[in-house]
């Protein structure tokens, strides 16, 4: 029995607040328990729900050695879904109302507590992975540590890790000086071929010096990274390491998100009836959402956050000539100010044709994926992105720009051949994205059966993460030999 350690800084359904969170909760569930033993460690946030907190169970608890005092260290644990879960417990470190905060040295300092207490809990809770796999950047002392502390004891040796980039943009950065006090590493541990990166000090580039393997989370996201536009700084070291890196596709959960079962939408449906059921959904979004009641409207959802990575600027650019068409579009998220702001604006403009809900709602999410005819997402850059998955699920089809995860996951249309499961533009432009959309409407419209073709590829499409967990086990056989 192979055994593997999980080490996040969230997952479900414990405390989510993105899409690690989902990989972190579900992916260990899909791994095969007659081979391996995976088992998963968070901290204990205070604002983890109370029910969450009822289920952990005292396990053990010390002190250790961190940032010139002498911290307390408790674990808990509990078990969901036959998977063991360890929580590290500090309430200094883990009080806060939210479990991340905008002040960068407090994030840095309880991260790395989590790292070195991760590390020092596993002969306590006898408990030795074979490989500890490390999410982002909260992660990425595990293998530093591991490789300047740990590995004098016996205990410790020959233990390996992967270190997965779920978005490069975070990176854990401060300055040497007060890195290096906080964590205790030293000097010669910050150099450029180590921790540091253009004078600073940074978390996730030690992950990624000292991980035995590195993942991200699609093969064309894998490959962007090593190119200065994506490459967040930390192309050169990612090409240095490109024998190390492999991409592998998230997957989403088809008990949650799944139209024929979806207790969040009004009329279920599948691939069978799609065509006469799927359009229910459309009238009754219409009505609760105040748009015109109308069938053969262009139904275009967009459920995001609305900040300039998922490419709102290109979507400001074209709104007003877009919405002169024949089309409504429905927008669910919050974000960045003046996205926000120009959601509204042309909800108020366009009232019968757009609807800015500007919060978020898990239950309108669903039902958009399930009225909508296409699904808007022309991320200037996109790890891997999950909102295209589900809304193929849904039959509903992407309109996606070439990048990262969008690229590997939707297949253009192609008239010629039949083929597709969605439509793709490549450079980032809003009028090829305008373009696309127009020529996803021609199709809605022109060629009806095309389209219904295009929903049953869609629809038939395995992005299960059972097809993620097989990409894993390989990876782990590899790593172990």
């Amino acid at each position: 029995m192979k055994k593997i350690l999980y080490v996040a800084s969230e997952g479900v359904p414990f405390i989510k607040t993105g899409g690690l969170a989902d990989v972190v909760g579900s992916l260990p569930k899909n791994i095969d328990k007659r081979y391996f033993d995976v088992r998963v460690i968070m901290p204990k946030y205070a604002c983890m729900k109370q029910e969450y907190k009822d289920m952990m169970k005292y396990k053990t608890h010390y002190y250790m050695d961190f940032n010139w005092k002498n911290e307390y260290v408790g674990v808990l644990e509990a078990k969901v879904n036959g998977i063991t879960y360890y929580f590290i417990d500090n309430e200094m470190f883990f009080s806060g109302f939210s479990i991340y905060s905008d002040n960068v040295i407090d994030e840095i300092t309880k991260f790395s507590y989590f790292c070195k207490a991760v590390l020092s809990s596993l002969p306590l809770i006898g408990f030795r992975p074979d490989i500890i796999h490390c999410h982002d950047w909260q992660a990425g002392l595990v293998p530093v540590y591991l490789h300047e502390r740990f590995q004098g004891n016996e205990f410790f040796r020959g233990i390996k890790t992967i270190m997965t980039i779920h978005n490069l943009k975070f990176q854990g950065k401060w300055d040497v000086k007060t890195v290096k006090s906080i964590t205790g590493l030293p000097d010669s541990f910050f150099t450029a071929d180590k921790l540091e990166a253009y004078k600073d000090a940074n978390l996730l580039k030690g992950g990624i010096v000292y991980a035995d393997a590195i993942t991200t989370v699609s093969n064309t996201y894998a490959e962007e990274i090593k190119t200065a536009f994506y490459g967040e700084g930390l192309n050169g070291l990612l090409q240095a390491r490109s024998n190390s890196l492999r991409g592998i596709v998230n997957g989403i959960d088809y008990d949650e998100f799944n139209p024929a079962t979806d207790k969040k939408i009004p009329f279920p449906y599948n691939a069978m009836n799609f065509r006469k059921e799927k359009v229910k959904n459309k009238r009754a979004l219409q009505a609760e959402l105040g748009l015109e009641q109308d069938d053969r409207k262009f139904m275009i959802g967009i459920v995001s956050r609305l900040t300039d990575q998922k490419g709102f600027d290109l979507i400001a650019y074209i709104m007003d000539e877009l919405c002169q068409e024949d089309v409504q579009v429905v927008v669910l998220g919050t974000g960045e100010e003046r996205y926000e702001n120009m959601f509204r604006h042309f909800d108020w403009k366009y009232n019968n044709k757009v609807s800015a809900n500007i919060y978020y709602s898990d239950e309108l999410s669903h039902k958009i994926y399930a009225a909508s005819d296409a699904f808007l997402m022309p991320s200037l850059f996109e790890p891997c992105g999950l909102s295209q998955l589900m809304s193929m699920h849904y039959g509903t089809l992407p309109i996606v720009r070439e990048t990262g995860g969008l690229k590997d996951t939707v297949e253009p249309f192609n008239e010629y051949e039949s083929t597709g499961t969605g439509f793709s533009f490549r450079n980032y432009n809003a009028h090829e994205m305008l373009a696309t959309i127009r020529y996803a409407k021609y199709v809605f419209y022109q060629r009806k059966r095309e389209w219904n073709k295009m929903v049953d590829r869609a629809m038939a499409a395995d992005f299960s993460w059972k097809v993620a967990a097989n990409k894993y086990q390989e990876m782990y056989d590899w790593l172990i030999g």
